[in-house]
């Protein structure tokens, strides 16, 4: 959690939310504020030939985390960030996706836009701006975090349905196509005349189509 509030409110609402168990906002790198974050990991720096940053596989992007090493221990050990400036949470998203990691932000304010802009996948909540609105890839309509699985779900469905629609309609019409060329290879004439195939198309084909493609999304795809 990346907030701008100050470390005391940061940790009450992070245990509210079960982000922080009781105790553990005294464990080490756990809570952080963000000059405490920005010095731990070294800010960003700009690389300076061609050489090195085809070495971070990172071509026309020039700038990566001063100190690599302890952004993976931020990574494993960082569950609140308080105090946090706006270059912060960008430095954060930037950081994680150099080191592999596929990053999902949401934010509502104009200070968000860039870490929206450059994360994996940017929720912008439908109060806030229209340049959070114009970073973001969706656009979360209640401003609900609980949406936001939501919406993984039904993208991830989306994609599932659609792959089975094309898994089937191929299936379907390369064997309409093999029957009717083998049997007019061996019987001279195709087995299936076309009013048949029409039929096979506009009835079977479609209908089970539509069912596979219209599946409503199941936990199992999370």
């Amino acid at each position: 959690m990346i907030t701008g509030d100050n470390k005391l409110t940061a940790i009450a609402i992070a245990k509210e939310c079960h982000i922080l168990k009781e105790g553990e906002e005294n464990e080490e790198n756990v809570v952080m504020i963000g000059s405490e974050f920005y010095d731990f990991v070294g800010g960003l720096v700009h690389k300076k030939t061609r050489e090195e940053i085809k070495v971070m596989g990172a071509e026309g992007d020039n700038e990566v985390i001063g100190n690599a090493a302890n952004m993976l221990i931020i990574r494993k050990q960082l569950k609140v960030l308080a105090r946090s400036r706006p270059n912060d949470k960008y430095i954060m998203v930037k950081g994680l996706r150099d080191i592999g990691d596929i990053v999902a932000v949401t934010g509502d304010g104009t200070n968000d836009a860039p870490a929206l802009k450059k994360a994996d996948v940017g929720f912008a909540m439908k109060t806030g701006t229209n340049v959070a609105h114009n970073a973001a890839d969706i656009i979360i309509q209640d401003d609900n975090f609980a949406s936001i699985v939501k919406a993984c779900k039904w993208g991830r469905n989306v994609y599932d349905n659609i792959r089975r629609f094309l898994q089937f309609q191929l299936s379907v019409n390369v064997v309409a196509l093999a029957t009717a060329f083998s049997g007019a290879c061996i019987l001279w004439e195709s087995p299936l005349a076309a009013i048949q195939l029409l039929w096979v198309n506009m009835i079977m084909d479609s209908l089970a189509s539509l069912a596979l493609a219209t599946e409503t999304p199941k936990d199992n795809l999370l």
